[in-house]
């Protein structure tokens, strides 16, 4: 069944083909062949969900193949957009990609059909959440952070809607009080829509974490003891130090670290010509405050005289 190319069928019905290729998928991912699972699966692009079935009927051509009409069993594009994008999780999910389960989700969360029952798009919309959470810092996990945040059904959730706001906002998070916060929700995701988020998905949590705040502390900071850091962060120096080394290999963030002195500077290196760019950007800047303070001294003090005058 792995070797038919069933694409090649030019009689038979879009659903149809959909469907047996799901199917072919779904047989790789059970097997464990996750290379296959992955060239069978770009056979299908995803935007063939967004095509409106009625419109896209034409009446044939003389010399074209007749389609035939898919049969009763096989499910609508709707369904099997939503069983696609289930396969494509339990694909990403062996790889711990957490951004492309959380777009999955983001894409099942956007069915007419999920959207409309609350008992569907809750459990849909928790694990939206957390995989965003979970997945490393990136511009696309900011923009799909941001747009969540602006979701009025979170309201419906309101322990998740302060999970993200405190992702979102530049303060540095406390792992101890959210974990104690968040471990019954992290645990009972295990019942729900999806299952588990994975064995190591709580050591990832507290990776994200640590990796928030190395952040807030380098937009706050341009200079900090290791010492200090470790403090912030609630780790050891050792620690601190290794998780700081591994975003700087991974290009999240530009720092330095004078073990000897036991110093971190996050402070890019400047040239000449950046540092007197600069400073003349700074003198105009104070030049036109001299000169807008003048201006309303000036006003005030016409005001006054006339009013002096009167």
């Amino acid at each position: 069944m792995q070797e038919i190319a069933v694409e090649t069928f030019g009689a038979m019905a879009k659903t149809e083909k959909i469907a047996f290729i799901l199917e072919q998928v779904r047989l790789c991912l059970d097997r464990q062949d996750y290379v296959r699972a992955q060239i069978l699966s770009r056979k299908i692009s995803p935007r063939v969900f967004d095509i409106d079935p009625a419109k896209e009927k034409k009446k044939p051509k003389e010399g074209d193949n007749i389609v035939e009409e898919a049969p009763a069993d096989i499910p609508s594009l709707l369904e099997l957009k939503r069983i696609y994008y289930e396969l494509m999780i339990r694909y990403y999910f062996h790889n711990n990609d957490y951004l492309e389960i959380c777009r999955c989700y983001k894409a099942i969360y956007d069915i007419p059909s999920v959207r409309e029952n609350p008992a569907q798009w809750i459990p849909v919309l928790r694990k939206i959440c957390w995989y965003l959470v979970l997945a490393p810092y990136d511009p696309m996990q900011s923009s799909l952070l941001n747009s969540t945040l602006e979701d009025k059904n979170l309201t419906e959730i309101p322990y998740f809607k302060l999970l993200l706001k405190q992702v979102v906002t530049m303060e540095v998070i406390q792992w101890t009080s959210l974990w104690n916060t968040y471990k019954a929700e992290f645990e009972s995701e295990k019942s729900m829509l999806g299952g588990s988020l994975g064995d190591k998905a709580a050591e990832d949590l507290r990776q994200r974490i640590i990796e928030h705040n190395i952040l807030v502390v380098s937009k706050y900071y341009s200079r900090i003891t290791l010492k200090r850091l470790a403090e912030l962060l609630c780790l050891s120096v050792q620690e601190a130090e290794k998780h700081l080394s591994d975003m700087v290999v991974s290009k999240a963030l530009v720092a330095k670290i004078d073990r000897p002195i036991g110093i971190v500077c996050f402070q890019t290196a400047k040239d000449s010509n950046n540092v007197l760019n600069s400073w003349a950007t700074n003198l105009e800047k104070l030049l036109d405050l001299v000169e807008k303070s003048c201006h309303q001294i000036h006003k005030e003090t016409m005001v006054h005289k006339a009013a002096l005058k009167v």
